[in-house]
């Protein structure tokens, strides 16, 4: 079983707070579920979530060996865009996530892709066939690997970045330059593990950005990714201080009705690889992310929703 241990030094809080921020890798709910079934102890002796941890406590966490999972075949309307006997382009609608996770087995673009036909192993059960990954609720268009030898020749043109990965986003506040590239190394938010941040130290990660449109309020962009890095765009432009409208992670206190960040994959190209000839697909907007541009280019007013994520 894993086993985890720490000993506070300047750490303050609730035990279940602390020993997730502590075990980077381990959830806050981990951690409740493991002092409920009394696997956390400090100093030897089992505690309610709610202790307060004191200098020099040592917390021991023991975890389960977490069960084996394998994506399952479900039956599900894929919006294909393109497919052959190596590559299928999906344009993934906005909510769904890509893949199995543990708490999440069920309803993924990878349970509707098993039962539509074969997929590349290389990625084993969990996510077979998933050369790259868009964030739940962002929607628009995804590379899927049917072989191999599709799966290493789509991820070595990632690598070495002679693909075509373009957004569009709607974004808070009026952006005055034209075009613009953010370089900001990005890792996980030392403060909040289900957050990325701007980490010195952390990973290289580049987006080239193209005003498309300007409103009262908010600007509408096309982003280019020079890397792919987690909730790359997102963060970006939180940076700049002009955060994707909706962004329940990122965005303001108040943002745009709708179901998520205003970030759409429209264009995806990459070279075949076994055909060797260039593909490139466009996938429209989605109908909210349509609806809401055409009420912000009437001039008609919007009214702001809290952001349920901030």
């Amino acid at each position: 079983m894993p086993e985890y241990t720490a000993r506070i030094d300047q750490e303050t809080g609730r035990i279940d707070k602390v020993a997730a921020e502590l075990f980077s890798e381990v959830s806050r709910s981990q951690v409740q579920t493991a002092i409920k079934n009394q696997r956390l102890q400090v100093n030897g002796q089992v505690v309610k979530a709610k202790y307060q941890v004191q200098p020099a406590d040592v917390i021991t966490l023991v975890l389960p060996e977490p069960e084996p999972i394998a994506a399952q075949p479900e039956p599900m309307d894929l919006d294909i865009v393109y497919e052959d006997d190596q590559v299928i382009v999906v344009n993934k609608s906005q909510g769904m996530v890509v893949h199995p996770a543990p708490g999440h087995l069920h309803g993924t673009l990878v349970n509707g892709l098993l039962a539509h036909g074969q997929l590349s192993s290389i990625n084993g059960k969990i996510r077979p066939g998933i050369v790259h990954r868009i964030d739940r609720d962002t929607s628009g268009l995804l590379m899927i690997a049917k072989t191999d030898v599709a799966h290493k020749s789509l991820t070595e043109q990632l690598r070495q970045k002679t693909n075509l990965r373009e957004y569009v986003a709607l974004v808070h506040g009026v952006i005055s330059e034209e075009t613009g590239t953010i370089n900001a190394p990005l890792a996980r938010d030392p403060k909040n593990r289900k957050r990325q941040a701007i980490v010195t130290g952390g990973r290289n990660a580049v987006t080239h950005f193209k005003v498309v449109e300007r409103f009262a309020d908010y600007t509408l962009i096309r982003c280019r990714l020079e890397t792919g890095r987690t909730h790359q765009i997102r963060v970006h432009l939180q940076y700049i201080k002009h955060p994707v409208a909706g962004d329940p992670l990122y965005g303001p206190k108040k943002t745009l009705p709708g179901h998520g960040q205003f970030l759409h994959a429209a264009k995806l190209g990459f070279i075949h690889p076994t055909t060797g000839k260039w593909l490139e697909f466009e996938a429209p907007l989605p109908d909210i992310f349509a609806e809401t541009l055409a009420q912000l280019r009437s001039g008609e007013p919007i009214r702001l929703v809290p952001n349920n994520g901030r």
